[in-house]
């Protein structure tokens, strides 16, 4: 199923377990694209505050969720004391 099908079977309320499921693979969908673009980012040499500012989270849930899902070739820029 294609993400707009899955999107439309999350939406429709007449059938609950196939629209329960339709979400669960939407988050999964969801994940798998933030952190593709959390990677793509960071290359771009954005900053952990930047990232959360653009997600609309702090950067602490940006950092805890994404930090060690990295891929670890990224050089990731660090924080000025």
């Amino acid at each position: 199923m294609e993400s707009s099908q899955i999107a439309s079977a999350a939406a429709d309320t007449s059938d609950p377990k196939t629209g329960l499921r339709a979400i669960a693979s939407l988050r999964v969908l969801t994940d798998q694209l933030e952190l593709r673009q959390v990677e793509s980012a960071l290359r771009s040499g954005m900053s952990w505050q930047q990232i959360a500012d653009a997600l609309g989270v702090s950067r602490q849930a940006v950092h805890k969720k994404h930090a060690r899902r990295v891929d670890p070739s990224i050089p990731i820029p660090r924080r000025k004391t």
